[in-house]
């Protein structure tokens, strides 16, 4: 019985076989990796990654998706869990020591930037992530200072990963076609990111985003003076969009030792 994609669910399904076999290639999985595929569909990307390993993980919400994947593949070798990407936990998948967690998935474009700043959470505990999502979202993700899609996105997953856009997807690849075209991101967490308080950082960054066509001493008015700008090498007529990652971790750790 054919499946019938969700709206609400997000699904748009990859189709194209040379695509499917791209995004393999870049993944590269090995037999013994722990590995773990957010969202799998109708199994186009899990049957293949399946041939090169011994054990997949699955995250699906879908019921009638999660009936399929159990009676089309041995629990064996594929284990679903059926929840809501977005409140799994996925520490809870067990890895063994000295091992790391791999992630990949064609993310559901109306849930990608929560789904990322939840994932970011086990960053220490990653070896990597392969993402298909919306070209504009990834263009934002890989963004350098000075450029019209830097932001908060780009600073804050800056701050825990080394971010690179694999190659492009044309609609023409999926069934339904979404609107948009479609890239694939690879995501490696920093060994050793700046020290810094998320909180802080965050409270900084949206901050300064907030209004991004002024200068970013008018933008972060009443949370941090000109003085401290200055500090944190800052210069306090530059434009938001201007100020580098590693200025925005200084910047939120002056916040923190001045409110403790």
């Amino acid at each position: 019985m054919k499946h019938i994609p969700r709206k609400r669910f997000g699904q748009n399904f990859l189709t194209d076989d040379v695509v499917l076999h791209d995004i393999i290639r870049s993944i590269a999985p090995a037999p013994d990796d722990v590995m773990v595929e957010i969202g799998p569909g109708l199994a186009a990307m899990t049957a293949l990654l399946l041939d090169g390993l011994r054990h997949l993980h699955v995250v699906e919400l879908d019921r009638d998706l999660v009936q399929r994947l159990n009676k089309r593949f041995d629990a064996a070798r594929l284990t679903v869990h059926s929840a809501d990407a977005l409140k799994f936990d996925f520490a809870s998948i067990p890895v063994p020591a000295g091992r790391k967690l791999r992630v990949v998935g064609n993310l559901p474009y109306n849930i990608s930037s929560p789904l990322l700043f939840h994932l970011a959470e086990i960053a220490p505990q990653v070896q990597d992530q392969h993402f298909m999502l919306q070209k504009e979202v990834v263009e934002r993700m890989v963004a350098e200072p000075g450029s019209k899609t830097y932001g908060r996105l780009s600073v804050m997953l800056q701050w825990r990963y080394h971010m690179e856009l694999l190659f492009v997807v044309p609609p023409t690849a999926f069934d339904p076609p979404p609107q948009v075209d479609s890239a694939i991101v690879r995501m490696i967490p920093l060994a050793q990111p700046l020290e810094c308080d998320q909180a802080k950082l965050e409270q900084v960054v949206t901050k300064a985003f907030s209004q991004r066509r002024k200068v970013i001493r008018n933008c972060v008015a009443g949370l941090l003076s000109e003085e401290e700008l200055v500090q944190a090498g800052v210069d306090p007529q530059a434009r938001p969009e201007a100020v580098p990652m590693e200025q925005f971790v200084a910047l939120a750790r002056l916040l923190a030792a001045r409110q403790g």
